[in-house]
This record gives C-alpha cells, structure tokens and sequence, in this order.
C-alpha cells in the first residue's frame, strides 16, 4: 500500500486536509475520539488514519486536554474503560509508543485568539496546541477544518 500516494489523494478531497508532497513524516495530535477508537481497535478509524498512526516515521502526541476529556466522561458514565484510569491509560500511551503533550499557559491563552466555530473547550484546545507546534490534527470532527490547521480527516 503506498501511503503518501493514499494521504495525498485524501489531501485533495479534503479542504485544507493534510498534505504531504515534500514531507516525509507526520507529527499527528490525536483529537479524542481518534484516541478511544484507537485504544478500543474502533472499525470507525479511516484506513489513512490507521496507517498514518501505526507509521512509525511519524510521532504521535496525545494532548494532557484528552486525557483530561476522557476522565471527565469516565465520571459521568459516558465513556467505559478497564478499571483505574489513571493507571490505564498512562501504560497504555507508553506502550502505543505515543507521546504525551503537557498543556500550557501559552495554549490556554491562544484558544482567546481562535475563531469561535464551537463551543468545545478540549477541541479548541486541540486546535491552539496544534498550531502552537505545527501539527496534525487526526480528527472525525469537520470543524477543524475551517480552523485552518492541517488535518487527517477520519471520514
């Protein structure tokens, strides 16, 4: 399978979709919904996003804001994990070969600065963390595509 040819072709049907003519890797920030459904082998990932993640030419940075999300749904019974979160996931973002993106002062005080296209903090949040570093949203949310950042749809 030749995955720039794959990644590219999602490029062009995609506004503002992730491009990669002249590059060779990806730095990919994992929106929250690609996390569960990675971590629970979910059917709903693309093909591109999959390989795009399973690519070990490419970095994949899961937000402290997803980890944050997730908790809050594992509070209020809308989202089920194995027991002990907070044990869980850490092992299971090191074992995945992940890395973990601490939030700042600076993201927090960016997302003032950003368009109000919705309402949700964590993606918005997303959204200042990847422009702040310059990466690639990996996304089922069509939203972030008027946010002007690159992304990897997941539709």
């Amino acid at each position: 399978m030749d995955v720039r040819r794959l990644q590219c072709a999602a490029a062009r049907r995609h506004s503002g979709a992730l491009r990669r003519r002249d590059r060779r890797s990806v730095r990919l920030l994992l929106d929250t919904n690609i996390l569960i459904w990675w971590l629970f082998q979910s059917r709903n990932l693309t093909r591109e996003v999959f390989t795009a993640i399973h690519d070990p030419d490419n970095t994949t940075y899961v937000s402290v804001a997803s980890a944050w999300e997730m908790a809050i749904k594992v509070a209020t019974k809308r989202l089920a994990v194995p027991p002990d979160l907070a044990s869980w996931l850490p092992a299971e973002i090191d074992r995945q070969g992940f890395t973990t993106l601490s939030v700042d002062l600076h993201h927090v005080l960016a997302i003032e600065t950003l368009p109000r296209l919705h309402r949700d903090p964590f993606d918005r949040l997303l959204v200042a963390q990847a422009q702040a570093h310059r990466l690639t949203i990996a996304t089922a949310d069509r939203v972030f595509a008027a946010y002007g950042v690159d992304h990897l749809p997941c539709w």
